[in-house]
Protein backbone atom coordinates (compact mmCIF):
# COMPACT_ATOMS: atom_id res chain seq x y z
CA UNK A 1 0.00 0.00 0.00
CA UNK A 2 1.36 3.64 -1.04
CA UNK A 3 0.77 6.90 1.11
CA UNK A 4 0.59 9.88 -0.75
CA UNK A 5 0.91 13.63 1.06
CA UNK A 6 -2.56 15.51 0.81
CA UNK A 7 -3.37 18.82 1.70
CA UNK A 8 -6.19 18.89 4.24
CA UNK A 9 -7.39 23.27 4.46
CA UNK A 10 -8.50 24.41 7.77
CA UNK A 11 -9.55 27.83 7.61
CA UNK A 12 -7.07 28.97 10.28
CA UNK A 13 -3.79 27.12 9.08
CA UNK A 14 -3.22 23.90 6.33
CA UNK A 15 -2.71 20.64 8.20
CA UNK A 16 -1.26 17.81 6.52
CA UNK A 17 -2.92 14.51 6.02
CA UNK A 18 -2.34 11.44 4.16
CA UNK A 19 -3.52 9.71 0.78
CA UNK A 20 -3.83 5.84 0.98
CA UNK A 21 -3.18 5.17 -3.14
CA UNK A 22 -5.59 2.15 -4.96
CA UNK A 23 -3.85 -0.16 -6.56
CA UNK A 24 -3.27 0.87 -10.59
CA UNK A 25 -6.04 -0.66 -12.77
CA UNK A 26 -6.75 0.13 -16.06
CA UNK A 27 -9.69 2.28 -17.62
CA UNK A 28 -12.74 1.50 -18.06
CA UNK A 29 -15.45 1.57 -20.78
CA UNK A 30 -17.35 4.94 -19.74
CA UNK A 31 -20.85 4.54 -20.76
CA UNK A 32 -22.37 1.95 -23.28
CA UNK A 33 -24.21 3.55 -26.69
CA UNK A 34 -28.04 4.36 -25.89
CA UNK A 35 -31.15 2.96 -27.18
CA UNK A 36 -34.28 4.61 -28.20
CA UNK A 37 -36.17 3.67 -25.00
CA UNK A 38 -32.83 4.92 -22.67
CA UNK A 39 -33.06 8.00 -24.70
CA UNK A 40 -36.94 8.66 -23.93
CA UNK A 41 -36.75 7.95 -20.29
CA UNK A 42 -33.40 9.79 -19.91
CA UNK A 43 -35.79 12.95 -21.00
CA UNK A 44 -37.92 12.25 -18.57
CA UNK A 45 -35.13 12.37 -15.61
CA UNK A 46 -33.59 15.52 -16.53
CA UNK A 47 -33.88 18.92 -14.52
CA UNK A 48 -36.28 20.75 -14.87
CA UNK A 49 -36.81 24.62 -14.51
CA UNK A 50 -37.12 24.63 -11.21
CA UNK A 51 -34.03 22.70 -10.51
CA UNK A 52 -32.14 24.41 -13.03
CA UNK A 53 -33.40 27.85 -11.55
CA UNK A 54 -32.29 26.12 -7.79
CA UNK A 55 -29.15 25.50 -8.98
CA UNK A 56 -27.97 29.22 -10.61
CA UNK A 57 -29.93 30.89 -7.25
CA UNK A 58 -28.58 28.24 -4.54
CA UNK A 59 -25.11 26.76 -6.31
CA UNK A 60 -25.77 22.98 -6.00
CA UNK A 61 -28.99 20.47 -7.27
CA UNK A 62 -29.61 17.30 -5.72
CA UNK A 63 -29.70 14.14 -7.71
CA UNK A 64 -31.59 10.92 -6.35
CA UNK A 65 -31.17 7.95 -7.12
CA UNK A 66 -28.43 8.42 -9.69
CA UNK A 67 -26.31 5.38 -9.58
CA UNK A 68 -27.76 2.18 -7.81
CA UNK A 69 -26.73 0.31 -4.11
CA UNK A 70 -25.20 -2.36 -5.58
CA UNK A 71 -22.74 -0.52 -7.31
CA UNK A 72 -22.73 1.95 -3.68
CA UNK A 73 -21.90 -1.37 -2.47
CA UNK A 74 -19.24 -2.61 -4.84
CA UNK A 75 -17.13 0.62 -4.21
CA UNK A 76 -17.36 0.78 -0.27
CA UNK A 77 -15.64 -2.91 -0.24
CA UNK A 78 -12.91 -1.69 -2.77
CA UNK A 79 -12.80 1.10 0.08
CA UNK A 80 -12.65 -0.87 2.57
CA UNK A 81 -10.06 -2.97 1.58
CA UNK A 82 -7.49 0.13 1.78
CA UNK A 83 -7.99 1.39 4.71
CA UNK A 84 -5.90 0.43 7.87
CA UNK A 85 -8.90 -0.53 10.19
CA UNK A 86 -10.88 -3.45 10.64
CA UNK A 87 -14.67 -3.35 9.09
CA UNK A 88 -16.18 -5.28 11.97
CA UNK A 89 -14.01 -3.49 15.21
CA UNK A 90 -14.84 -0.02 15.44
CA UNK A 91 -11.99 0.08 18.19
CA UNK A 92 -9.89 0.01 15.11
CA UNK A 93 -11.32 3.42 14.18
CA UNK A 94 -9.21 5.24 15.82
CA UNK A 95 -8.72 8.52 13.60
CA UNK A 96 -11.94 11.06 12.65
CA UNK A 97 -10.96 11.36 9.13
CA UNK A 98 -8.94 8.87 6.78
CA UNK A 99 -8.27 10.29 3.39
CA UNK A 100 -8.06 7.94 0.03
CA UNK A 101 -6.74 8.48 -3.10
CA UNK A 102 -8.50 8.43 -7.06
CA UNK A 103 -10.49 5.10 -7.59
CA UNK A 104 -10.44 3.81 -11.50
CA UNK A 105 -12.53 0.35 -10.79
CA UNK A 106 -15.68 -0.44 -12.62
CA UNK A 107 -18.01 0.85 -9.91
CA UNK A 108 -16.65 4.51 -9.28
CA UNK A 109 -16.41 4.77 -13.02
CA UNK A 110 -19.97 3.42 -13.72
CA UNK A 111 -21.66 5.60 -10.82
CA UNK A 112 -20.55 9.17 -12.39
CA UNK A 113 -20.80 8.14 -15.89
CA UNK A 114 -24.55 7.54 -16.86
CA UNK A 115 -26.49 8.76 -19.44
CA UNK A 116 -28.69 10.61 -16.90
CA UNK A 117 -25.56 12.19 -15.47
CA UNK A 118 -24.37 13.48 -19.14
CA UNK A 119 -27.94 14.63 -19.64
CA UNK A 120 -27.46 17.06 -16.62
CA UNK A 121 -23.92 17.84 -17.15
CA UNK A 122 -25.16 18.73 -20.70
CA UNK A 123 -28.28 21.04 -19.27
CA UNK A 124 -25.81 22.84 -16.76
CA UNK A 125 -22.24 23.20 -18.32
CA UNK A 126 -23.35 22.74 -22.24
CA UNK A 127 -22.42 20.15 -24.46
CA UNK A 128 -18.88 19.00 -25.09
CA UNK A 129 -17.86 21.69 -22.82
CA UNK A 130 -16.98 19.07 -20.37
CA UNK A 131 -14.70 16.21 -20.16
CA UNK A 132 -16.23 12.90 -18.34
CA UNK A 133 -14.21 11.66 -15.04
CA UNK A 134 -12.10 8.39 -15.61
CA UNK A 135 -11.38 8.83 -11.74
CA UNK A 136 -13.36 9.07 -9.34
CA UNK A 137 -11.64 10.49 -5.09
CA UNK A 138 -10.60 12.10 -3.08
CA UNK A 139 -12.75 9.99 -0.29
CA UNK A 140 -12.52 11.82 2.99
CA UNK A 141 -13.62 8.86 5.12
CA UNK A 142 -15.43 10.20 8.24
CA UNK A 143 -15.55 7.61 10.85
CA UNK A 144 -16.94 8.55 14.50
CA UNK A 145 -14.71 9.80 16.91
CA UNK A 146 -14.28 12.11 20.16
CA UNK A 147 -11.44 13.95 18.15
CA UNK A 148 -12.01 16.48 16.56
CA UNK A 149 -11.33 16.80 12.51
CA UNK A 150 -8.87 19.35 11.43
CA UNK A 151 -10.46 20.10 8.29
CA UNK A 152 -13.59 21.27 9.04
CA UNK A 153 -12.96 25.03 7.68
CA UNK A 154 -15.33 26.70 5.17
CA UNK A 155 -13.35 26.42 1.71
CA UNK A 156 -13.65 26.23 -2.29
CA UNK A 157 -12.24 24.48 -3.91
CA UNK A 158 -9.14 25.31 -6.37
CA UNK A 159 -9.10 24.73 -10.30
CA UNK A 160 -5.64 24.86 -11.71
CA UNK A 161 -2.30 25.41 -10.59
CA UNK A 162 0.08 28.27 -9.70
CA UNK A 163 3.77 29.18 -9.95
CA UNK A 164 4.57 26.07 -7.97
CA UNK A 165 2.21 23.49 -9.29
CA UNK A 166 3.62 21.04 -6.35
CA UNK A 167 2.00 23.28 -4.02
CA UNK A 168 -1.36 23.03 -3.17
CA UNK A 169 -2.03 25.53 -1.08
CA UNK A 170 -1.01 27.86 -4.01
CA UNK A 171 -3.57 26.37 -6.47
CA UNK A 172 -6.03 28.64 -7.81
CA UNK A 173 -9.36 29.95 -8.72
CA UNK A 174 -10.72 32.55 -11.14
CA UNK A 175 -14.21 33.71 -12.22
CA UNK A 176 -14.16 32.10 -15.42
CA UNK A 177 -13.86 28.71 -13.31
CA UNK A 178 -10.59 27.65 -15.35
CA UNK A 179 -10.59 23.89 -15.45
CA UNK A 180 -13.47 23.23 -13.20
CA UNK A 181 -17.30 22.79 -14.36
CA UNK A 182 -18.66 21.41 -10.88
CA UNK A 183 -18.00 20.27 -7.53
CA UNK A 184 -19.38 16.65 -7.18
CA UNK A 185 -20.23 15.53 -3.67
CA UNK A 186 -21.12 11.46 -4.39
CA UNK A 187 -22.76 9.60 -1.58
CA UNK A 188 -21.48 5.86 -1.52
CA UNK A 189 -22.92 5.38 1.73
CA UNK A 190 -26.42 6.18 3.79
CA UNK A 191 -25.66 9.72 5.27
CA UNK A 192 -28.04 11.42 7.59
CA UNK A 193 -26.96 14.20 9.58
CA UNK A 194 -25.28 12.76 12.34
CA UNK A 195 -22.64 11.15 10.07
CA UNK A 196 -20.99 14.23 8.71
CA UNK A 197 -22.63 15.52 5.87
CA UNK A 198 -20.78 18.68 4.45
CA UNK A 199 -21.91 21.85 5.29
CA UNK A 200 -23.63 23.74 1.91
CA UNK A 201 -23.76 27.50 2.22
CA UNK A 202 -26.38 28.29 0.30
CA UNK A 203 -26.45 30.89 -2.34
CA UNK A 204 -22.66 31.36 -1.14
CA UNK A 205 -21.24 30.68 -4.90
CA UNK A 206 -22.67 34.67 -5.99
CA UNK A 207 -20.60 36.27 -3.00
CA UNK A 208 -17.48 34.04 -4.19
CA UNK A 209 -18.07 35.09 -7.96
CA UNK A 210 -18.02 38.83 -6.89
CA UNK A 211 -14.89 38.31 -5.07
CA UNK A 212 -12.97 36.39 -8.07
CA UNK A 213 -14.49 39.34 -10.18
CA UNK A 214 -11.80 41.94 -9.08
CA UNK A 215 -8.72 39.66 -9.58
CA UNK A 216 -8.83 39.13 -13.52
CA UNK A 217 -7.60 35.78 -14.77
CA UNK A 218 -5.35 35.22 -12.14
CA UNK A 219 -7.80 35.31 -9.50
CA UNK A 220 -7.06 33.74 -5.97
CA UNK A 221 -4.92 31.31 -4.53
CA UNK A 222 -6.45 28.79 -2.02
CA UNK A 223 -5.91 30.19 0.59
CA UNK A 224 -6.18 33.99 -0.40
CA UNK A 225 -9.56 32.61 -1.12
CA UNK A 226 -10.19 30.66 1.98
CA UNK A 227 -8.84 34.31 4.04
CA UNK A 228 -11.42 36.09 2.79
CA UNK A 229 -14.94 33.75 3.58
CA UNK A 230 -15.66 35.20 6.61
CA UNK A 231 -16.46 38.12 5.64
CA UNK A 232 -18.97 37.24 3.20
CA UNK A 233 -22.61 37.47 4.09
CA UNK A 234 -23.86 34.56 6.28
CA UNK A 235 -26.30 32.18 4.42
CA UNK A 236 -28.60 29.45 5.25
CA UNK A 237 -26.48 25.72 5.69
CA UNK A 238 -27.72 23.59 4.31
CA UNK A 239 -26.41 19.82 4.99
CA UNK A 240 -25.38 17.12 1.91
CA UNK A 241 -27.45 14.13 3.52
CA UNK A 242 -29.25 11.63 1.35
CA UNK A 243 -29.09 7.60 0.51
CA UNK A 244 -25.80 5.85 -0.96
CA UNK A 245 -26.68 6.83 -4.70
CA UNK A 246 -27.42 10.38 -4.13
CA UNK A 247 -24.96 13.12 -5.83
CA UNK A 248 -24.75 16.60 -5.26
CA UNK A 249 -23.60 18.91 -7.99
CA UNK A 250 -22.65 21.93 -7.22
CA UNK A 251 -21.41 25.30 -8.48
CA UNK A 252 -17.48 25.38 -8.51
CA UNK A 253 -17.20 28.72 -5.87
CA UNK A 254 -19.57 27.15 -3.90
CA UNK A 255 -18.66 27.35 -0.25
CA UNK A 256 -18.87 24.22 1.72
CA UNK A 257 -17.14 22.82 4.83
CA UNK A 258 -16.63 19.14 6.57
CA UNK A 259 -17.87 18.54 10.21
CA UNK A 260 -17.53 16.12 13.02
CA UNK A 261 -19.32 12.62 12.06
CA UNK A 262 -21.90 12.03 15.38
CA UNK A 263 -23.34 8.96 14.39
CA UNK A 264 -22.53 5.31 14.26
CA UNK A 265 -20.98 4.01 10.57
CA UNK A 266 -18.14 5.56 8.41
CA UNK A 267 -19.32 7.75 5.82
CA UNK A 268 -17.79 7.00 2.70
CA UNK A 269 -18.19 10.00 0.18
CA UNK A 270 -16.39 10.88 -2.64
CA UNK A 271 -15.72 15.10 -3.88
CA UNK A 272 -14.32 15.17 -7.55
CA UNK A 273 -14.46 18.05 -9.76
CA UNK A 274 -16.58 17.67 -13.02
CA UNK A 275 -13.40 18.92 -15.87
CA UNK A 276 -13.57 21.83 -17.73
CA UNK A 277 -12.54 21.71 -21.29
CA UNK A 278 -11.57 25.45 -21.26
CA UNK A 279 -13.10 28.41 -19.45
CA UNK A 280 -16.86 29.68 -19.10
CA UNK A 281 -17.94 32.42 -20.67
CA UNK A 282 -19.12 35.21 -19.05
CA UNK A 283 -19.33 37.93 -20.96
CA UNK A 284 -20.52 38.90 -24.82
CA UNK A 285 -21.57 34.95 -25.14
CA UNK A 286 -23.48 35.46 -29.27
CA UNK A 287 -25.36 31.38 -27.61
CA UNK A 288 -26.63 32.61 -24.38
CA UNK A 289 -25.36 31.79 -21.12
CA UNK A 290 -25.17 28.07 -19.10
CA UNK A 291 -26.64 27.89 -15.68
CA UNK A 292 -23.09 27.99 -14.41
CA UNK A 293 -22.26 31.37 -16.59
CA UNK A 294 -25.79 32.73 -15.36
CA UNK A 295 -24.86 32.23 -11.49
CA UNK A 296 -21.60 34.16 -12.25
CA UNK A 297 -23.25 36.86 -13.97
CA UNK A 298 -25.62 37.71 -11.07
CA UNK A 299 -22.72 38.78 -9.28
CA UNK A 300 -21.48 40.88 -12.23
CA UNK A 301 -24.85 42.75 -13.02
Amino acid sequence: MRYIPYVAFNFYCPIILLIISTKSIGQQQLVAPCNDLQIRKIMSEILSRKEIEQFVLSGFVRIDNAFSQETAEAAIDILWNDLPCDRSNPSTWTEPVIRLGMYTQAPFIDSINTPKLYAVFNQLIGKDKWIPCQSVGTFPVRFPSVQQPNDTGKHVDASFPGNDPGNFLEWRVNIKSKGRALLMLILYSDVSENDAPTVIYKGSHIDVAGLLSKEGDEGLSFMELANKLEGLPKREEVYATGKAGTIYLCHPFLVHSAQPHRGSTPKFMAQPPLLLKGELSISDADAGYTPVEQAIRLALE
